[in-house]
């Protein structure tokens, strides 16, 4: 089949604060470099590497952010590089690139991915995308499902409904709901009805076919769409683009149009070795632990006692030591240490919450770290 009309989309202009304080605001999650060379963002432009050319890959980002990505990633022409005045949802981000799109290839596929997760199976993760641009011909609005491994918390779930085939060896079934985050309880009856999958949060489809489900279920995205449209590649892109994004509504692309339409369609993978690192507690699955449980990361540690921890290190100068501890996450910067048991990691994004409200310009400063990108690379 010919690939020659794929495009990507890559989201990256989010903040991360389920990973401070490691993440912060002028150096995200996708930012970071995390067991090895490349960072998330690096390791989602090279996994497209050999499907779909630097020319057709969109970067849909925050201004505070784009020079840094360009730094990470040249080969991207500077154009492709879509900048949100502020976040506004992944809906957003999606007719925002669709506009760009549409104008270059109106017969376009796009392939919707977010620029923090890790997926170690690149060539079963190819194989998946081919298929899923096969599915998208038929004019439908495909989501790569994931074989959950246990009853997270933490991921969204989506129910399997009808068999509609095999495309390229991958089942496709009819979506039936999208269930955002459960409780334990209710994941836990996810797992064993043997029918869900979680949402890896990646989408296929035509250009032109999202572009009237945004017309059908978002009319004031699309309107907003139209008016984008006509300034495309003009020098009023820039003014037109904030002023429609001050008035638009905060949306996901789940339910804004995944859960309206009668068009979704899931394929389930499992062997990619997928993890959107949502929180600390992921580098437990990510990296492999030691006789112990532990995962040590870029960190000198001395334990004694100390099962099913992670510590993590910007020092690594600095030993770290533990005693008589289980099941901790220990994250040490150069202004903030972070512990916290397994069990509340999900909480951190509470934290950051506190530090934003809070009127100490010191706690607004943890959120943050200095604008010097090189210190990151």
């Amino acid at each position: 089949m010919d690939y020659s009309h794929y495009f990507a989309v890559i989201m990256a202009g989010g903040g991360g604060t389920r990973l401070w304080p490691l993440s912060r605001q002028h150096h995200p999650k996708h930012m970071i470099r995390l067991g090895g060379d490349q960072s998330f963002f690096q390791q989602t432009v090279e996994r497209l590497k050999g499907l779909i050319s630097p020319k057709h890959i969109l970067v849909v980002t925050v201004k505070e952010q784009a020079s840094e990505l360009q730094l990470q990633c040249p080969e991207i022409p500077a154009e492709n590089y879509l900048l949100e005045p502020f976040p506004k949802g992944t809906a957003s981000v999606v007719g925002l690139a669709s506009v760009a799109i549409y104008a270059r290839d109106p017969e376009a596929t796009m392939i919707v991915l977010p620029s923090d997760h890790v997926i170690k199976n690149v060539e079963a993760f190819q194989h998946l995308a081919k298929s899923a641009y096969r599915l998208a011909q038929e004019k439908r609005l495909v989501t790569l499902g994931i074989k959950p491994t246990r009853a997270s918390t933490g991921y969204g779930y989506i129910q399997r409904g009808e068999f509609l085939g095999y495309y390229e060896d991958f089942p496709a079934f009819r979506v039936v709901k999208f269930t955002e985050k459960p409780d334990r309880e209710t994941a836990q009856h996810f797992i064993e009805s043997g029918n869900y999958d979680w949402n890896s949060g990646i989408f296929i489809w035509r250009v032109d076919q999202i572009r009237q489900e945004i017309q059908t279920s978002m009319p004031e995205l699309y309107d907003a769409m139209q008016r984008l449209a006509l300034v495309w590649n003009t020098e009023h892109w820039t003014k037109t683009v904030q002023q429609e994004w001050a008035n638009l509504k905060t949306e996901t692309i789940d339910y804004g149009i995944m859960e309206k339409t009668s068009r979704a369609v899931v394929l389930p993978a499992e062997g990619l070795g997928w993890n959107d690192v949502g929180a600390w507690d992921s580098f437990f699955e990510v990296f492999e632990p030691d006789e112990s449980g532990n995962v040590l990361h870029q960190s000198k540690h001395l334990g004694l006692s100390t099962n099913n921890t992670l510590v993590v290190s910007e020092k690594p100068e600095r030993v770290i030591v533990t005693i008589g501890v289980n099941d901790l996450i220990i994250v040490d910067t150069s202004d903030a240490l972070l512990v916290c048991s397994k069990e509340q990691v999900q909480r951190v994004k509470e934290i950051v919450a506190l530090f934003r409200e809070g009127n100490s310009k010191e706690l607004k400063e943890l959120l943050r770290f200095g604008d010097d990108p090189q210190r990151y690379l």
